[in-house]
């Protein structure tokens, strides 16, 4: 599964993608892990170890491993958070005639975690939304 979000982030989409990616990264995946992978494992096998995968577990298994990093030391005190908005790429629907979805995220500046998201109804001036 680690590979599989390494995959991702680095713009995989697909299955065959993040066989791709670990077949070409493999050696220093396997160096920077400590492990003795002879291959990449085919996308069949990909698929299957993710599709098995529940959705729920995955988002607590996640959450849980941030909120360790979360627990970083704070600047004098006090903790800097950033707000920022964005369009989801691809939420927009014409032929339903759907808005593009609006998220608002604040990050932990020191951590680089994403503390929370919200989807707001239209773009609108972020800095108001914050005060």
């Amino acid at each position: 599964m680690l590979f599989s979000i390494f995959a991702v982030v680095s713009g995989a989409n697909s299955y065959r993608s993040i066989e791709t990616f670990i077949r070409v990264h493999l050696k220093g995946l396997n160096k920077a892990l400590k492990i003795k992978w002879k291959r990449a494992p085919a996308h069949t096998s990909i698929r299957y170890a993710l599709q098995g995968l529940a959705g729920e577990d995955v988002e607590k298994a996640f959450r849980a491993h941030a909120a360790l990093l979360n627990l970083a030391p704070q600047v004098e005190g006090a903790r800097v958070i950033a707000f920022d908005g964005k369009v989801l790429k691809g939420s927009f629907d014409s032929f339903k005639d759907d808005k593009a979805k609006q998220m608002l995220s604040a990050f932990a500046v020191d951590t680089g975690l994403v503390l929370a998201h919200i989807e707001i109804d239209e773009k609108s001036n972020e800095i108001g939304l914050c005060g």
